[in-house]
Parts: structure tokens; sequence; C-alpha cells
């Protein structure tokens, strides 16, 4: 967002919404009439007071005038540049420029409005980098390492491959005990991925080749010992389970259950170990 840094009308908008700006390019004039009618002012007062110091100079090498006379006048011809200056510096500041290269994504005012310092006037958005960010469990944390590139995916582009760096891993858990890990992404170069899209990342998990992905919902108990319903001979047999990691709403199982084992996914509430199971797909 983009604030003005002095108080004053709009009176010029240079852009519109969805237009690509350039770093330093216009983007709002402010009213500077009064600023500049100050301006005149103190530049009339300093063309005076040169011409007193010029004068006194000559006077006071003469003695005829106190030296006391010709340093007053110096010190407020000093005090006069200094106004002027902080006046240019104002009027300066009545032009609102782009800080950075980007698209106008959103405008909050409009001509005749009145502009002030901490109001946002403008949304300016730069897309050729992106910031990736995705909320892991804490037993996933693992799996990422500070700047190390993965692969990523946005849902809207399937087969757009894109590399993301990891530039934050969140050092305090949310709400939902969940972190967050912040990815560094530069976009297309016809800049295909907008800012609030959703995606993925892809993770090669190492040594779990041999393991068993499972959905969450079918685990009961506590995560100290965890124990799934598998379906054998048309019964409910209680199996205790070892889960190594969640990724998302599935769990990794590295032992307790062998692939082709028929599991229980939901229903438990009249299910226990040797209840009559009858599958819902038959």
């Amino acid at each position: 967002k983009i604030n003005a840094d002095v108080q004053g009308k709009i009176v010029k908008m240079y852009v519109d919404e969805g237009a690509t700006v350039k770093k330093g390019q216009n983007l709002i004039k402010l009213d500077d009439k009064l600023l500049r009618l100050q301006l005149q002012t103190v530049e009339a007062q300093i063309e005076g007071l040169e011409a007193d110091v010029k004068r006194y100079t000559i006077l006071s090498d003469a003695d005829a005038i106190q030296g006391v006379q010709l340093e007053k006048t110096i010190l407020g011809l000093k005090t006069a540049k200094i106004q002027r200056q902080t006046l240019l510096e104002t009027i300066a500041k009545t032009t609102i420029k782009a800080p950075f290269s980007g698209i106008v994504t959103m405008k909050m005012t409009e001509i005749g409005a009145f502009a002030a310092p901490g109001v946002p006037l403008i949304m300016l958005t730069d897309i050729s980098n992106l910031k990736f960010t995705v909320n892991v469990s804490e037993n996933d944390l693992s799996l990422f390492e500070m700047n190390q590139t993965y692969n990523l995916k946005a849902d809207l582009f399937p087969n757009l491959e894109l590399k993301g760096e990891v530039i934050l891993i969140g050092s305090m858990g949310n709400m939902g005990n969940s972190f967050p890990v912040h990815f560094k992404v530069e976009n297309t170069a016809n800049t295909a991925i907008k800012s609030k899209m959703f995606g993925e990342v892809s993770v090669n998990v190492s040594g779990d080749d041999k393991s068993i992905l499972i959905p969450s919902s079918a685990i009961i108990g506590s995560n100290i010992q965890p124990q799934v319903y598998l379906v054998k001979d048309g019964k409910a047999v209680l199996q205790k389970v070892s889960i190594s990691r969640r990724i998302g709403n599935k769990a990794v199982v590295e032992s307790g259950v062998a692939e082709g084992d028929e599991i229980v996914t939901s229903g438990f509430i009249n299910l226990f170990d040797g209840a009559n199971v009858i599958n819902s797909k038959n």
C-alpha cells in the first residue's frame, strides 16, 4: 500500500487499476499551490537578505555599523535558505511516485479526496517475485530446510513447474498448531501466477519408500498408541500401528499395516474388536 507523506487535496491521478508502472513513475499529484506561494515569499526574503548582507559587509568594514547587525542578517539568511529547502522537499512529496515496478491492483481514492500521511491511496503489487506460504504440522517441519529449493505447482496451472526457495520457517505455531513455511518464487515471463492464488509444494520423503499412506480419519486412540481397525474375514480387528509422520490429512504408517490390508475409515460409533463389518461399497 502506498501512502502520502504530506497532506493535500488530490488533483490528479496518473494511473488506473490494472496499469503496469515502473519504479519512479508518477502515480498521484497533490495540490501544491499554497506551498509554492510560501516558496515565493521565502525566495523574496532570501533576495532581500542577500542584498542586506552585501551592504552591511561594506558598512561593517568601514566601522559604519556594529558587527552584530551583520551577524544577525547572515543568520536570518541561513534560516530563510533552510525554509526554502524544506518547502522544496515538501513540494516534491506532493507528487507520489511508484517506489518499485509493479501493477496497480487497487485504487483507494479519487480526484478531489484529501490525502494524509498513513492513509493508503494505491495498492501496488510486484508479482515478478512471489511469496508462497504453506502451513505444516510440527512433525513435517523437518522436511524443510532454509535456502533449499522445492518443486511447486499452482492449482490453476498443474502442468507448470515452479521452483521455490525457503526463506522462512516459522518458529511459532498458530491456533491449529501448524507452522508457516515461506518460499520465494520467481514468476513466469508473462506473470501467469497472480497474487492470492493457491498451490502445493512437493517434498521427497526419503526412507518412506516402503511405508504406507492411510487417511488420518482411520486412526483411533492417542498419538502415543495409535490403532486402526483392519477388516479380516468380515470382522473388525483392532491393530496397533506406528506412525512416522503426518502429511496433510494423511498419515505415514511404518508398521502394523501391510499392502493390501482393508481398513475402516469411518463409522466407529458401534464398532469394536471382533464386530461384524459390512463393506458399504458392496
